[in-house]
């Protein structure tokens, strides 16, 4: 009987032994996570303390690109600037990136992931501004500034970069950080020719800053849209205007011709569209009938098949005012954009940093300035964002009649060829109108100053997960190729001969450099730009007022 009892209880040894052994085995593997993570945790303590302990390089960052104000394709000194302080911490820089004399690719590291960073740094035409000054003050009259915020994303990434590249060199970690700048983004004119020189072909995911009023991200598709930016240029013959008109072909007839037929094709378009034009060249004096003349247009819609076909009306309104006018015309692409799509994965891991470094702790100057500016611009007077979202937006698809929001961003052309993760940097107030003088008063305060060191942690943060969990990176790679790529592919609105404007404000530039360099930021004398300036923080002005408050 003993016998049969231990036979039948045999079986029981096995089974007991088998989770034993399993518990055995995976004992040291939750234990190897469990040390993997307190090392990630205490590797992300690190970095928040040297992001921290380089906010005065976040400033002069900031401060120092308010003050250069280069608009597309002319971001000489910001180029010298920022590749000099790459350099300085052995990054190395490659210069004249895809036939853009201004524009720049740093690396430093090796191996896998590349983790590529990025942000636009161009300013506006016209948009020179006082900083922390509530109402309309040229610094230069007529100059560039930043009425966008563009000054702030490197006040962010490098800060950032620089805090991951020392932990990545004390604790051995493998990988690449690649950081570059969107050259001339206020012309859609440089990521889609990063793209096409091959600037992405190595690289794992991207993470891209853009200014904005609160710390946030989002993922999946946009109600923007995409853009070509087209300049069409009629040839004809010139003649006196008063003593022989007979004799001249007016290329400027041909450029109002194609306008009006432009305008009136506008009803019969979709109501997604967007269209803007300016004339480039219309002749020189009245007595001279014009031989040349220009004209530049974008076409907005919300793919890339919508734009073509614009695109397509166009030239042909374009062949049809030539006819009439007996006159030559060609046309050239000056900018691209592919609407925005963001990756799910990556804003995942962003929108986790952002939970846990929250918004910048504003005071009362800053509530006070950001009240002022708009109460200046009729957006109400609630001062600035002070906590974040705990929802993460995003949608796979918008319905395309619910594309009705009119600004494309060339960044667009990135998302569609690698993962992109989109983070908004709170550097600016709630409710100024972008393109406008008020989206400049903030860009070279405390609000600009603490807005960036929040985006420089979450970036910090979220460069050590990459590096930490493979896992984040294919699964951004699956997103995109299984859920981003069954919507279409990316084709480039570039054609092989078209090239980089790079001429597009150089004489503007020309002119006004030797203004504008007396006032560029010197960091080694001054403590900030509004030091530098004299400009008391902040400088109130009521409604309706251009001068400051007493």
């Amino acid at each position: 009987m003993k016998r049969n009892t231990l036979r039948r209880a045999a079986p029981a040894w096995p089974a007991l032994g088998r989770k034993w052994l399993l518990a055995c085995v995976a004992a040291p593997l939750l234990g190897a996570d469990a040390a993997h993570a307190a090392d990630l945790d205490s590797m992300k303590a690190e970095a928040l303390e040297n992001v921290g302990s380089r906010s005065k390089l976040v400033r002069e960052i900031m401060d120092s690109l308010f003050s250069f104000a280069e608009p597309g394709f002319q971001e000489f000194e910001t180029q010298r600037y920022l590749c000099g302080i790459l350099e300085d911490h052995g990054f190395k820089v490659g210069r004249g990136v895809a036939g853009m004399p201004s524009a720049w690719v740093a690396t430093w590291g090796s191996g896998k992931p590349v983790i590529s960073l990025g942000t636009d740094v161009d300013a506006l035409l016209g948009m020179s501004q006082k900083p922390g000054f509530a109402g309309e003050a040229p610094l230069v009259e007529g100059a560039p500034g930043h009425g966008e915020g563009h000054n702030s994303g490197m006040a962010a990434i490098l800060p950032a970069a620089l805090a991951v590249k020392e932990l990545m060199e004390k604790h051995k970690l493998p990988g690449t950080l690649h950081i570059w700048p969107g050259i001339a983004e206020e012309l859609l004119g440089g990521k889609a020719h990063y793209v096409r020189a091959g600037v992405f072909k190595d690289v794992d995911v991207v993470l891209f800053a853009h200014v904005g009023s609160s710390l946030s991200t989002w993922w999946g598709d946009h109600r923007g849209k995409a853009l070509v930016s087209v300049e069409y240029r009629f040839e004809g013959e010139s003649a006196h205007a008063g003593g022989a008109p007979w004799k001249g072909r007016s290329a400027l007839d041909a450029v109002e011709l194609m306008n009006i037929g432009w305008n009136y094709r506008r009803e019969h378009l979709r109501p997604q569209h967007r269209s803007h034009y300016v004339i480039t060249e219309g002749g020189g004096q009245p007595n001279v009938v014009p031989h040349r003349a220009a004209v530049w247009y974008y076409f907005r819609e919300t793919d890339y098949d919508q734009v073509m076909y614009l695109w397509d009306i166009a030239n042909r309104i374009a062949e049809g005012a030539a006819k009439m006018t007996d006159t030559r015309v060609s046309w050239r692409v000056l900018g691209s954009a592919w609407p925005r799509y963001m990756n799910r994965a990556l804003a995942g891991a962003l929108h986790a940093n952002i939970q846990q470094v929250g918004m910048p702790r504003w005071t009362e100057e800053d509530q006070a300035l950001a009240r002022a500016v708009q109460r200046i611009v009729e957006a109400g007077d609630q001062g600035l964002v002070t906590k974040t979202s705990s929802k993460l937006e995003g949608v796979e698809r918008i319905p395309d009649g619910l594309k009705h929001e009119g600004g494309s961003d060339d960044i667009g052309d990135v998302c569609w060829t690698v993962p992109t993760g989109h983070l908004s940097l709170p550097c600016n107030i709630p409710g100024v109108t972008m393109h406008h003088w008020s989206a400049a008063i903030a860009m070279a305060t405390p609000i600009a100053h603490k807005g960036a060191e929040a985006g420089a942690k979450v970036y910090a943060l979220t460069i050590l997960d990459l590096l930490a969990k493979p896992e984040i990176v294919r699964e951004s790679r699956e997103f995109f190729d299984n859920v981003q790529g069954r919507i279409r592919a990316y084709t480039s609105f570039l054609r092989p001969d078209d090239k980089p404007p790079v001429w597009l404000n150089h004489d503007l530039m020309q002119r006004l450099r030797p203004a504008m360099r007396p006032l560029h930021f010197a960091p080694s004398k001054h403590s900030s730009y509004l030091d530098q300036l004299g400009i008391s923080y902040p400088s109130l002005t009521p409604a309706g007022n251009s001068s400051p408050a007493k």
